[in-house]
């Protein structure tokens, strides 16, 4: 599993490297998409949108020109090894199938083996595989893994929510609908002592 991650977070780093966004290819699918859907792209409302989409996917889909391993480089050594946990992050991100916007919050939890990262970190890391096309299965998983390879510690555990509007404004049409994904890794798989004090932790206000 860490061989094929870090193989794959190598890809991932090469393949920003050659493909910086582009804008252009951008306009021109979305002047492709409204004349396909009967629009005028011509008119008023709609002549500068390629423009402001193009911008817009700059800011949304960051994601891919950023390296999600380089937030949890900078590490703090610690005596404490006790679980740290930072919950209700939110985020917005894209369904791959789709490309409709799904969103939500995640919590991460993990217990260091000498070493913790700025809390702040936590959040940019989820952030950064958010503002991708993604499965949220996916997402979860990316994390949890990055934190392991980059942080090394004993175990973590990453719980996902989200509402898809692949599934609320189409298809099934079910509003309020939430996907939960959860992930383990190190000592909280099969560890439910850990897994429940995970949960006690997220349910505290």
């Amino acid at each position: 599993m860490v061989q094929d991650t870090e193989l794959t977070a190598a890809l991932l780093r090469q393949h920003m490297e050659d493909n910086a966004m582009d804008k252009d290819k951008i306009r021109k699918g979305v002047r492709l998409i409204l004349e396909g859907v009967g629009e005028d792209i011509t008119r008023e409302g709609l002549v500068e949108t390629p423009n402001r989409i193009a911008s817009m996917y700059e800011e949304l889909a960051a994601g891919y020109t950023d390296d999600a391993a380089k937030h949890l480089q900078t590490k703090f050594h610690v005596e404490d090894n006790d679980m740290v946990m930072e919950k209700d992050i939110h985020f917005y991100s894209f369904c791959e199938h789709h490309m409709l916007p799904f969103y939500g919050t995640a919590a991460v939890a993990y217990i260091p083996d000498g070493e913790i990262v700025g809390l702040s970190k936590i959040a940019r890391t989820i952030e950064v595989f958010a503002k991708r096309f993604q499965l949220q299965e996916r997402l979860t998983a990316q994390v949890a893994d990055t934190f392991m390879e980059e942080l090394a510690p004993q175990g973590v555990m990453v719980l996902v929510e989200a509402e898809h509007m692949c599934m609320t404004m189409r298809g099934i049409k079910k509003p309020g609908t939430k996907t939960v994904t959860v992930v383990t890794r190190g000592v909280f798989d099969d560890n439910e002592k850990l897994q429940n004090r995970f949960y006690r932790m997220l349910e505290r206000r």
